[in-house]
């Protein structure tokens, strides 16, 4: 099997718009949620999201890209092209027969399907359809457009996972590129969501938080007071390169990815098995994959929606598969930031366990008030600030509706 490291990222979260600003958002702890600007809230239950910020798209694309390109399709375009500027490599210098795209996006264009049925609908039933619609609506065009605009001519799909999806496209580029398919593959995911359709979606599954008094405090992972995720858009982008590939080229190197594993609840439509059965299996089987001990892992970026299921699944599956070590771990989790960016949300958060392992620190879990007694507080979840430690090993968890379970594990290399 070949190796396989990261030698590009890039980023757009709630929390900044540039690598350099997300880390620096994790860093200090920031929230990313507030009152919603994308559309008027007045007759919904959750008036605010993780919204992002002060990005003008008329300074990273034309007019006519915009135009033909669903939001998630932009941000995707976007970090895609941060990412190969900060990888340094000379598209022209490499065989792009041998270079691909695997995307992740749960949802994709619901925006352009939103505002095409809308218009139909006050349209007095003419069928006066954007031709755009299709193209911009449907998830796999995010990886189709990013191989047109840089000639990668190797594998390209999208992967569907709800909220694993990006995940599942990180761990497929790691798996392809390791049996020597192809020797670079940019991989990652982005979504954007933060819709009426959207946020009326998820209010009508008692899945959001209704804190609407406190958004910055509404994501609160572990804490009595949770009751409901924060919803955030954008993405991130990681390229992964076969190692001898990167070296020859003189790459600078940020991880190599370790392993992974891709598991199912086989449970419930959108609850997590109680006793975290799939989450446990899928942190075995990224962990035996990457032919790494429990003791091995420093840091887990757990799913953490603020769910009152998910967060006692997980810390259960947690402590079942670290064992003693569970209390050694730095846990923490992201979203309590950046909000849940569906199926953006395993690149975001893998690109967050690779800056800790490049730079010391571990991300906290902001929003923490009071102790659940349904969970060990004894495991160390990082509450409130950021905590320095070395760090060679981070183990990344992301779990999706329908029972998607997907865990990736980044190692100094």
């Amino acid at each position: 099997m070949k190796r396989v490291v990261v030698t590009g990222l890039g980023a757009i979260t709630p929390i900044g718009n540039t690598l350099k600003d997300y880390t620096d958002g994790l860093r200090n702890g920031r929230s990313g949620a507030g009152p919603i600007t994308h559309f008027d809230t007045t007759n919904f239950k959750t008036k605010f999201a993780c919204e992002v910020k002060d990005l003008n798209m008329a300074d990273h694309l034309d007019r006519r890209e915009i135009r033909r390109m669903d939001l998630f399709t932009q941000y995707a375009l976007v970090i895609a092209k941060e990412a190969i500027e900060d990888s340094g490599i000379d598209l022209e210098q490499i065989d792009l027969d041998r270079a691909g795209c695997i995307w992740g996006s749960g949802i994709g264009g619901l925006g352009t399907l939103e505002s095409n049925v809308s218009e139909h609908a006050t349209g007095k039933g003419i069928p006066r359809y954007n031709p755009f619609m299709i193209p911009r609506m449907i998830p796999d065009i995010a990886p189709g457009l990013i191989s047109i605009k840089y000639g990668l001519r190797g594998i390209n799909y999208a992967t569907v996972s709800a909220c694993a999806s990006a995940s599942h496209a990180i761990i497929n580029s790691f798996d392809y590129i390791r049996m020597g398919r192809a020797d670079m593959i940019l991989t990652g995911g982005s979504e954007a969501v933060i819709t009426m359709t959207g946020i009326g979606g998820f209010n009508a599954m008692k899945a959001l938080s209704t804190r609407n008094d406190d958004p910055k405090t509404a994501s609160r992972p572990f804490d009595v007071d949770r009751e409901g995720f924060v919803l955030g858009e954008g993405g991130a982008v990681l390229i992964l390169e076969e190692y001898e590939h990167a070296k020859k080229r003189g790459a600078k190197i940020y991880a190599e990815v370790a392993g992974g594993g891709m598991t199912a609840d086989a449970h419930h439509m959108t609850a997590p098995h109680p006793e975290g059965l799939g989450a446990r299996n899928v942190m075995k089987m990224a962990l035996a994959d990457a032919k790494l001990n429990p003791e091995d892992i420093a840091y887990v970026n757990v799913h953490g929606t603020s769910t009152k299921l998910g967060d006692i699944a997980e810390s259960k599956a947690i402590q079942k598969v670290f064992g003693d070590h569970a209390y050694d771990l730095n846990i923490s989790s992201t979203k309590s930031m950046t909000g849940h960016l569906l199926g953006a949300a395993g690149a975001v958060e893998a690109v967050a366990g690779i800056m800790a392992i490049q730079e010391g620190f571990i991300p906290p879990t902001i929003n923490h008030f009071t102790d659940d007694p349904a969970i060990d507080n004894k495991l160390n979840f990082t509450f409130n600030e950021a905590q320095s430690r070395k760090v060679n090993a981070v183990l990344s968890n992301t779990f999706g509706f329908g029972g998607h379970n997907a865990s990736v594990i980044f190692k100094r290399l």
